[in-house]
């Protein structure tokens, strides 16, 4: 009689404890499942900026801090144990660098940026040898090979890069080796753009014969889409081929009459010049065969201002300098081993015109007025 009384308190005993723990087992459920709710996950990675917008970014990077350089350079005051004043002819090819960079980093800025809002290159793609990356130039000789260095970058991104952000890239880079040839050679020191050839790789041989479309008459016309050279599709690239070869034809025949004018160094100067442009056409040519481009036909002759005859040398740097924007288009309507063509091909037309007495300009091939450029934030 007493074990049925125990198991009967203990029947009575379980059922009443049984919704409290009920209830605390839902209460650690609502609880367990409020925290999954509430629990902060990780952001999602922001995208990677294309590479033509990590490409301009860099550049921005290394003009601005190139140009810091520059300045710090150019302020160093002697007897302080800070680096010595250059002297006066490097200290004006310092100002030179400062003011260039200025320009090229306002081409670089986009309306409404500010450097430190620029996207930063990702550590897998950035140069090891980027200029910003670079320890400050002791000297005009260091800040002419950092200077060469960023240039040789801005040439390489240019190849990978968008179109018209590949036109300014190598506007860039071409702008600051010549510089960097210019800085080096006021400090005294070796040319560190020197070993940056311009000559290109060799243009690629012609379509197959009968793989191409008829050919139309006028050469700016553009060939199908289907030709099997074509560019990307590009249906401008057959132009910017034609104006280029027009525009080296024109090169040739100034040349040719400059050399019946001139003597000595300056004539043994033109007949090198003049051997180059007429690879250059034939280069030009060949890639117009290659992408089923039409070909313009040689004049017999071109119209030359009178002083051109009295005066070669000057004339001489203004053909030069007219190819500067032909080289350009044709890096931004291209791709592939036709716009390595053409970047080389840009980097020796600005060699040439600087030969000759011309100023490339801070952006050469790139037809803007740098008034336009938007303006970098104060300090």
């Amino acid at each position: 009689m007493k074990d049925d009384s125990r198991e009967e308190r203990r029947r009575v005993r379980v059922p009443r404890h049984l919704p409290r723990l009920a209830l605390l087992v839902c209460l650690a459920l609502v609880v367990v499942s409020l925290g999954i709710a509430f629990r902060p996950g990780n952001p999602p990675k922001p995208p990677e900026p294309p590479f033509s917008e990590q490409a301009r970014a860099a550049a921005l990077g290394d003009a601005l801090q190139l140009r810091t350089a520059g300045d710090q350079l150019g302020a160093a005051p002697t007897g302080t144990g800070r680096p010595a004043a250059p002297a006066a002819a490097a200290g004006t090819a310092v100002a030179r660098t400062v003011s260039l960079l200025t320009t090229q980093a306002r081409a670089l800025l986009r309306p409404g940026q500010t450097p430190s809002a620029a996207p930063t290159r990702s550590t897998t793609s950035a140069s090891a040898t980027s200029a910003a990356a670079s320890a400050a130039p002791v000297d005009a000789a260091g800040l002419a090979a950092d200077l060469a260095k960023s240039g040789r970058r801005r040439l390489s991104d240019a190849a990978a890069a968008d179109g018209g952000m590949a036109r300014l890239l190598a506007a860039v880079g071409t702008a600051q080796l010549l510089q960097s040839s210019a800085l080096a050679a006021a400090a005294g020191a070796p040319d560190p753009a020197a070993s940056v050839p311009a000559a290109g790789p060799a243009a690629p041989d012609a379509a197959p014969a009968g793989s191409c479309p008829a050919a139309t008459a006028s050469p700016s016309a553009a060939p199908a889409s289907s030709s099997p050279g074509a560019a990307a599709g590009n249906a401008e690239l057959p132009g910017a081929l034609a104006a280029l070869i027009s525009t080296e034809l024109e090169t040739v025949y100034g040349y040719q009459v400059a050399l019946t004018r001139l003597d000595g160094a300056a004539a043994r100067s033109a007949a090198g010049q003049l051997a180059r442009h007429e690879a250059l056409v034939s280069g030009a040519e060949s890639l117009s065969r290659s992408q089923c481009a039409p070909i313009p036909p040689r004049q017999p002759g071109y119209a030359l201002d009178p002083s051109f005859l009295a005066s070669p040398g000057p004339g001489l740097a203004a053909l030069e300098a007219a190819t500067l924007p032909a080289y350009g288009d044709l890096v931004a309507l291209s791709d592939g081993e036709t716009r390595k063509w053409a970047i080389s091909g840009l980097l020796g037309a600005a060699r040439r015109a600087a030969l000759w007495g011309a100023n490339p300009g801070p952006v050469p091939g790139l037809a803007a007025d740098p008034a336009s450029f938007p303006t970098l934030p104060a300090g």
